[in-house]
């Protein structure tokens, strides 16, 4: 490493340690997110004065206001609302709350023509109604907190992003409306930082490097949502299923492989249909009367109710459970189209699923494997910065199946694996599925964002539902207990987190292409082909560059491509049988013997090692 490299990651570690709050664990960044937006509202509109102001939230990195103005904003116009957002809070205007009734805030409402402004009133169910003023000259209908005087806003730490187009209501039948996505912190080092945490997410987009490095695509003839995977990305998934696969077969699961559509009639029974609708395709019925009457098929949201056809197709002893049975199913899910985003939110993937089959007595311990599996998953894949999450039921929410008994015991089996295994955790209350409470893990990458991956879930409702049994060991027929759980989560959303967790540069055993090698000139190419051969026959992923290009330009090439191992052949290297080493980890490495290459390289993939 050059010393401008080390004072570089110096300087990239110093920056790393300002911490940005989310609006959701900062009282103080919601008075600030709550007042700027007020502000830039007020600017809005002594600039633009035909804009109405409609909503204007906080979110977790900022605010937004939605504006319906006859034209639309451009950048400079976004210059100039900041700019005149600086003269508003230089003038130290007062936030003043007042309470008022639901008759004087229609009365001043429709002084000002503002007819969002009466929908928002019509939808506020408290009384009384909170306005904020800014000065004695702008107001809005707010709940707060705001700080007391626009002072407290600091210009410098103020930025606004960008301009989208927004439904009313998000409905798209109601008026296009602007949207100004800003942020605001409590100093400028923070928006700094932001700002540069901005810039690197651009710089690890997987969207872009999935492009780059030819892993997958998006078609719309396709359709959006539904990646299609090139050969190298099919590569890379390869690897990962493999790698889960292998672990599975030492712990005990049974593969299986269910069909993509089933009768709407499973996801009755299991209370799919009735309870996650809106979140499936539509029902594929033969006529009319089968559609009035919900008869037909359904693309599968889930795996989960064909694998339990699978145990139930015959009786089973307590001698067979725990029965584990695994698949890479690829469910769907009906996405609304502005959810969608690259690989992580897509309508087609594949869920590396597994259901095991459990007595009430077999339940910790299975449960406590699952776990172990997860984290040595994690491990294998360089995911180190995850919490815990005890997804449990929202009592006051009817979106869930089963008796509070049920529900008790699985939460019950959740907390017991967590205290056993001292695991750092948190309660989500309402964030359970509707048949069972998860153990949901929480991993947080390297711009600190959150993402959900693996997951575990304890369910005795399904069992229950489908009549599932199993004969005990004092012959009498009892109900088993599910657990379902998938390490990976999704391999699309998997694939995605790991591409910008990289940023690209994938370790050795799962790059798509491991070896390159880089020939001098057109005499080496058959001795560079030869060592491939000799490579891929031991499972390594190599691959020669018969581009024909000049050697500056190959290397250059394969370093764009993340290759992790680039072997240059020459003349010297075809006469001696060697290799001219170069890798993204270690730099140069020398000539080295072709034998002891593929020797190294066999035992570093096989140990998750970098060459």
């Amino acid at each position: 490493m050059s010393p401008n490299s080390s004072n570089q990651s110096q300087q990239s570690e110093q920056v790393e340690k300002i911490y940005l709050p989310r609006t959701s664990e900062s009282e103080n960044l919601k008075k600030i997110r709550h007042t700027a937006s007020h502000v830039m509202a007020m600017a809005v509109q002594k600039l633009f004065p035909k804009a109405q102001v409609t909503i204007g939230p906080w979110i977790e990195n900022g605010f937004y206001y939605d504006f319906d103005n006859p034209e639309p904003f451009s950048e400079n116009d976004l210059k100039a609302i900041k700019k005149e957002m600086a003269k508003i809070i230089n003038r130290k205007l007062a936030v003043i709350r007042e309470e008022v009734s639901r008759e004087e805030a229609e009365r001043r409402i429709q002084e000002i023509k503002e007819p969002y402004k009466l929908e928002i009133l019509a939808d506020i169910k408290n009384e009384p109604i909170t306005i904020y003023h800014l000065g004695n000259e702008w107001w809005d209908l707010c709940a707060g907190p705001h700080l007391e005087n626009t002072s407290e806003l600091n210009p410098k730490a103020i930025e606004l992003e960008s301009v989208a187009g927004a439904y009313w209501r998000g409905d798209e039948t109601k008026a296009q409306l602007q949207r100004i996505y800003a942020t605001a912190w409590e100093s400028p080092e923070q928006l700094a930082e932001y700002k540069r945490r901005k810039e690197e997410a651009l710089r690890r987009d997987h969207r872009k490097l999935g492009k780059e490095l030819g892993l997958f695509i998006f078609s719309d003839l396709v359709g959006p949502g539904l990646p299609l995977w090139t050969p190298k990305g099919t590569l890379l998934r390869s690897t990962l299923e493999d790698f889960l696969k292998q672990e599975q077969i030492k712990r005990g699961y049974l593969s299986v492989v269910t069909p993509h559509i089933a009768r709407v009639d499973l996801f009755k029974t299991s209370g799919h249909w009735q309870k996650y609708k809106e979140d499936m395709f539509p029902l594929m019925a033969d006529d009319q009367e089968a559609a009035a009457q919900e008869q037909g098929f359904v693309m599968k949201p889930m795996n989960c109710p064909f694998h339990i056809q699978i145990y139930k197709s015959e009786l089973r002893s307590y001698r067979e459970l725990p029965m584990r049975l695994a698949e890479f199913g690829t469910v769907y899910r009906y996405e609304q189209s502005g959810e969608l985003g690259g690989l992580t939110r897509v309508r087609g993937f594949t869920v590396d699923d597994s259901h095991l089959f459990v007595t009430p007595e077999q339940l910790d311990s299975e449960f406590l494997s699952v776990v172990d599996l997860i984290l040595s998953v994690f491990n294998k894949l360089q995911l180190k910065n995850f919490k815990a999450r005890l997804s449990f039921r929202d009592p006051a929410s009817d979106k869930y199946i089963g008796s509070d008994e049920v529900w008790d015991k699985a939460e019950g089996a959740i907390r017991r694996a967590v205290e056993t295994l001292g695991m750092e955790h948190f309660e989500g209350i309402g964030e359970a599925a509707f048949y069972g409470p998860k153990l949901d893990f929480i991993f947080s990458d390297a711009l600190d964002r959150e993402w959900q991956l693996g997951t575990v879930q304890v369910d005795y409702n399904l069992p229950e539902r489908f009549e599932l049994e199993y004969v005990a060991e004092d012959g009498v027929r009892k109900r088993p207990v599910m657990i379902h759980r998938a390490p990976f989560g999704s391999l699309e959303r998997l694939i995605g987190i790991l591409i910008e967790e990289y940023a690209g540069d994938f370790p050795l055993w799962l790059a798509p292409v491991q070896a390159r090698l880089l020939p001098v000139g057109d005499t080496q190419l058959d001795f560079a082909k030869d060592v491939v051969t000799k490579m891929r026959a031991l499972g390594i992923r190599a691959e020669v560059d018969t581009s024909g290009d000049r050697l500056g330009k190959q290397i250059r090439n394969a370093e764009k491509e993340k290759i992790p191992v680039m072997a240059v052949v020459g003349a010297k290297e075809v006469e001696t049988n060697t290799l001219s080493i170069r890798t993204r980890a270690s730099g140069e490495l020398g000539v080295i013997p072709v034998d002891e290459v593929v020797d190294k390289m066999k035992d570093a993939i096989a140990k998750f090692e970098n060459f």
